[in-house]
């Protein structure tokens, strides 16, 4: 029988660098699994694209273990590759919200299990000016918390550190002036299907965010109600700029308790938005610096990409 090749590439600083002490057990499962793997420990950011990118091998699988961004570098390498194949994700990070929207374990080795007797789900990945990006790109308040929470108070304080960092900026929000155009779907009478039309909205808001998701900074549900990762749609929350303290509070609250506050909020499906402003606006990508840009073109790619979960 034709050996199976495994390229396994892992963050050995992830999540207090629980990897280390579940690495062997990992490989084991694999290699009962009739793998033969090639173990790649990231040197730097951006070597897992490099490394998914770049194989020289015929492998049958890519796996991966690290945080969100660990796995949205080496979904951005699968989509540079010509000979796409199934990617195995075992989280190690801080949130991992790509995982539990998908079902995978937290435990790692139930996840290394997963992946050598699951099945391969093709799922949509997001595309901001030409980079893909996994389950959220997304601006303004809370966003940079992220990527400017270092990884030690990350591994201390988990879930808190991008609370407690959001916090100090309470005080002082920015908000930006956008145009945001957006594809919706145009129920025709008489049609068995949608046709698309284009919509835009001008206003001042704090925070927007393009999921793909169900949940964002380990909350759940906090990007709608049902929610398909495989829809070709991404949900959109959008939120204005308030223009008093009480109205801050009740966004907040609106959010903490998965509700949709209409009165404030922007929430809507589409396969394809433009964010346009005067001025460079920061953005994230999967947790990580999605660069500063005057104009954003997001699109879904529909199924893009094979992500191996549990069997169930």
């Amino acid at each position: 029988m034709e050996e199976r090749k495994i390229l396994f590439i892992f963050n050995p600083r992830a999540g207090k660098a629980k990897i280390r002490n579940k690495l062997c057990d990992i490989v084991d499962i694999f290699v009962k699994a009739g793998y033969e793997v090639t173990v790649y420990p990231t040197q730097e950011e951006g070597d897992a694209i490099r490394a998914v990118r770049d194989k020289r091998e015929e492998y049958c699988l890519v796996v991966c273990s690290g945080g969100d961004g660990t796995l949205d570098e080496v979904v951005n390498g699968m989509m540079k590759c010509r000979k796409q194949v199934p990617i195995g994700y075992i989280p190690a990070g801080s949130t991992n919200d790509f995982a539990q929207s998908l079902g995978i374990p937290k435990n790692m080795i139930k996840a290394a299990e997963a992946i050598a007797n699951g099945r391969d789900y093709a799922c949509d990945i997001g595309e901001m000016n030409g980079e893909s990006f996994v389950y959220i790109a997304a601006f303004g308040i809370f966003t940079d918390v992220s990527y400017e929470t270092s990884q030690e108070i990350k591994n201390v304080l988990g879930h808190m550190a991008y609370i407690l960092e959001g916090m100090k900026r309470l005080s002082s929000i920015q908000s930006y002036r956008l145009k945001i155009s957006y594809q919706c779907r145009a129920e025709k009478e008489g049609m068995e299907e949608s046709s698309r039309e284009w919509k835009t909205i001008e206003d001042e808001f704090i925070f927007g965010m393009v999921t793909n998701s169900i949940s964002v900074g380990g909350f759940k549900r906090i990007t709608g109600k049902y929610v398909e990762l495989d829809d070709g749609e991404f949900e959109v929350t959008l939120i204005r700029r308030p223009s008093n303290p009480l109205e801050l509070n009740a966004i907040i609250a609106a959010l903490l308790n998965r509700r949709i506050n209409t009165d404030h909020m922007y929430c809507f499906k589409t396969a394809d938005i433009v964010f346009e402003s005067e001025e460079e606006i920061r953005w994230t990508t999967d947790g990580e610096f999605g660069g500063c840009h005057k104009r954003v073109d997001i699109r879904n790619r529909k199924r893009a990409v094979k992500i191996r979960i549990p069997e169930k």
